[in-house]
């Protein structure tokens, strides 16, 4: 009989204890109520905020495989899905992304897209015949797209001309959205007055862009507010960029002192992204930098009067399992 109690006391405190230790975190379903922690704190401060994360879109099923049924809190908690190099730019850039691939991730886009949230697809390509193709099938798919002719994502495509389903209109939510601009590299503006003409001079009903400009300085709300009008007299939305699954060292959380003394939350730097670090999302210590005080990357963007916030390194989960 004792020995069972031991067995039974045994297994509750590796149960209580696992987390913090690490073991036995499941990291979808951390990455999920990651997600989700951050869309119930922006929605309470305004109702309409959008969240939009990027990749990752096996999230939508509770197991994270084509045989889950859908993670309803999850899918319920998001207005949208990004997803990168569906048709174009899986393996390189202007190249045709593999038919599994894009049937692969198409199948759990429709399931988001059947739970009633807008797809946005970035494709990277730049001959105007494939350009022309990312918008038609993504069209047909029932998904918005944008056909990225820099991967760096810092200019406006000048193909094509008029863009892609340019309208009018004044565009209040995201089902209303027709067509988008990811422009979150500013480097090729000298000044934030020419990243704003850049943007207002033209008619997509959406932008994707970053909280900072080139020199760490945050876009004021009266800013933010200039950028939602289209030059043809109508409105856009405008989303703000966040990464969530790794630190960025030239942002204002950043501590250069956690490169000597680690966090327990980060680890190593990205080799394909140098100043990019892993971070354990499910650490509280980290997820605080992102979301649930007045100095989090959440409350900056909410105070800057952004309408939603667009989620990257969603994925950050296959690193980890990748190390098991």
């Amino acid at each position: 009989m004792k020995n069972i109690i031991y067995l039974i006391v045994s297994i509750s405190l590796f149960v209580s204890c696992g987390k913090d230790n690490d073991e036995d975190v499941d990291l979808k379903q951390e990455m999920r109520d990651f997600v989700i922690g951050i869309s119930e704190y922006c929605k309470a401060e305004k109702s309409s905020f959008l969240v939009i994360p990027q990749n990752g879109i096996e999230l939508v099923t509770t197991t994270g495989d084509e045989f889950g049924d859908p993670a309803i809190e999850y899918l319920d908690a998001i207005d949208g899905n990004g997803q990168e190099d569906l048709y174009y730019g899986y393996n390189d850039d202007d190249e045709l992304t593999p038919t599994n691939e894009s049937n692969y991730l198409e199948f759990f886009l429709d399931i988001s897209k059947d739970n009633g949230n807008q797809v946005l697809v970035t494709n990277y390509c730049s001959s105007p015949s494939k350009m022309n193709d990312s918008y038609s099938w993504s069209n047909s798919s029932g998904y918005i797209s944008f056909a990225a002719n820099e991967r760096e994502l810092n200019n406006i495509p000048v193909y094509p001309n008029p863009i892609y389903a340019e309208n009018s209109e004044i565009i209040t939510d995201l089902s209303e959205v027709k067509n988008f601009l990811y422009l979150i590299n500013p480097e090729n503006y000298l000044t934030r007055a020419e990243f704003i003409s850049a943007v207002t001079s033209i008619n997509y009903d959406l932008l994707i862009m970053d909280l900072f400009f080139n020199d760490d300085s945050e876009f004021t709300a009266s800013e933010v507010e200039t950028l939602k009008n289209k030059a043809n007299g109508g409105k856009r939305l405008v989303v703000a960029y966040m990464s969530i699954g790794e630190a960025e060292d030239y942002r204002y959380y950043w501590d250069d002192s956690w490169l000597k003394n680690d966090p327990d939350w980060m680890d190593e730097e990205n080799p394909d992204w140098e100043g990019n670090y892993k971070v354990r999302y499910w650490k509280e210590d980290w997820q605080s930098i992102i979301y649930g005080n007045d100095d989090s990357y959440s409350k900056k963007i909410l105070n800057a009067g952004f309408d939603g916030v667009y989620l990257d390194i969603i994925d950050a989960y296959e690193y980890y399992e990748d190390m098991d």
